[in-house]
């Protein structure tokens, strides 16, 4: 079997290792635009004013066009579907968050740690660089959502205020004791095991155009790639340093490695074909598979393989510091959804919205009808998409992990019972 038929022979849904990072990036800006209350492209307004002011926050007003954006993106594109009932519900939800994100903005104002134009800009053109795209094509993209560069920008300073403010009032919790560490482990033992699987390494070749400077644009380009990637490993070349020169994908940086994934996990990302390969004690540790794979063709070094689950103790490699960054994270998560609760306490906030429906709960005033789809005519010969239907409606899917701007947006809420998952290094 050639190549090309190794690669069309496994096909599966990847759901890690996404390395369409601009889209990503900008649906992110645009999911927190929406949340902070930016500005952006036309809302959903669906009878209502847009200008009318759902709420205020210490007298800086929310506009319903605010609120209904906020919906058009969580339910991507198809508010059109929900009934009025539905409709209200949802408003008075996206309303709470853009009232808590705007008090804890405020409170990032008053702290001082609102970032400075150049911190912007440099957040705002580090994104762009690691598009991939072209100024041209970034520009479509955030268009198509319905950004500018000034709301983007936005979203990105409104991101980093809070993030620094979180950092601010966390910075006081100190080390955890070695008592606490012990009784943490002890009581989640569960917690800590290295589950049956493999650590791989990855060249990944896009058949899709991802911008300027991209060579593989096509099948027959990825494929003639990938043969020219394996015939460097096969005389000797390193694997990292091919996947850090060629590979498409954010994991590159790390030449190429792509962590441990449990054996599920790994079914999941790649097909049971591909997995029972790796998982076969007959294929060597650094042996190449080939796999595509979210329609991407994926050159696999297989680094570390466990034939069973494994329990981890303290001394095991990463344990003590998993428990102890667990330990702290949840301390974070109480502390600042603490120090949220206080600023709302403290905030004039008039809800505007939602007096209107305690005043006509039989009218549920400023929701409108949900709109019916309308059939396409029997003979119609256009492709086009309705309005409500744009790349926007997407982003409420986007959490890069690696984004501490997007860290900020989401509500931190406590979690004191949370585990942490253990990989290959008990990490």
């Amino acid at each position: 079997m050639n190549l090309i038929d190794s690669f069309r022979g496994v096909i599966s849904n990847v759901q890690i290792l996404k390395n369409s990072f601009l889209f990503v990036v900008l649906l992110s800006i645009a999911a927190f635009a929406a949340a902070c209350g930016g500005p952006s492209g036309p809302g959903a307004t669906g009878g209502v004013d847009p200008n009318e002011t759902a709420a205020t926050v210490n007298g800086k007003a929310i506009k319903m066009e605010e609120v209904d954006r906020g919906i058009k993106q969580q339910t991507q594109g198809q508010e059109g579907k929900l009934s009025p009932l539905e409709l209200a519900a949802a408003r008075l939800q996206v309303l709470q968050g853009l009232i808590e994100q705007e008090v804890m903005f405020q409170k990032a104002e008053k702290e001082g740690t609102v970032p400075t134009d150049d911190e912007v800009t440099a957040e705002f053109n580090k994104r762009k660089s690691e598009s991939g795209l072209s100024a041209e094509q970034f520009d479509a993209k955030m268009k198509e959502i319905g950004e500018t560069e000034a709301t983007a920008r936005l979203a990105i300073k409104k991101g980093i205020a809070i993030q620094k403010l979180t950092d601010k009032i966390t910075g006081k919790i100190e080390q955890p004791k070695d008592s606490e560490i012990e009784a943490f482990y002890s009581g989640n033992k569960d917690a800590f095991v290295k589950r049956k699987g493999v650590k791989l390494a990855a060249i990944v070749i896009d058949p899709k155009n991802l911008g300027e400077g991209d060579t593989t644009t096509d099948e027959q380009s990825a494929v003639f790639k990938a043969n020219e990637v394996i015939g460097k490993l096969k005389v000797g070349q390193d694997f990292a340093s091919v996947a850090r020169e060629v590979s498409e994908d954010q994991s590159k940086f790390q030449g190429g490695d792509l962590g441990y994934l449990a054996e599920d996990d790994l079914r999941q990302a790649f097909g049971d074909q591909t997995a029972a390969g790796l998982m076969n004690p007959q294929l060597q540790i650094g042996g190449i598979v080939t796999a595509r794979s979210q329609g991407k063709l994926f050159i696999l070094k297989l680094q570390e393989r466990s034939d069973r689950d494994e329990p981890l103790t303290l001394e095991s490699p990463g344990v003590r510091q998993q428990v102890i960054d667990a330990l702290r994270n949840n301390r974070k998560q109480l502390l600042t959804a603490s120090y949220q609760s206080i600023a709302m306490n403290e905030a004039k906030i008039d809800n505007y919205l939602a007096k209107k429906v305690v005043e006509n709960p039989n009218e549920l005033s400023g929701a409108r009808p949900a709109v019916p789809e309308t059939p396409a005519p029997a003979n119609s010969n256009t492709n086009a998409a309705p309005a409500t239907n744009n790349s926007a409606s997407n982003a409420n899917s986007a959490t890069p992990a690696n984004s501490s701007v997007n860290s900020a947006a989401n509500k931190p809420a406590p979690n004191t019972n949370a585990k942490p998952t253990a990989n290959a290094n008990g990490k």
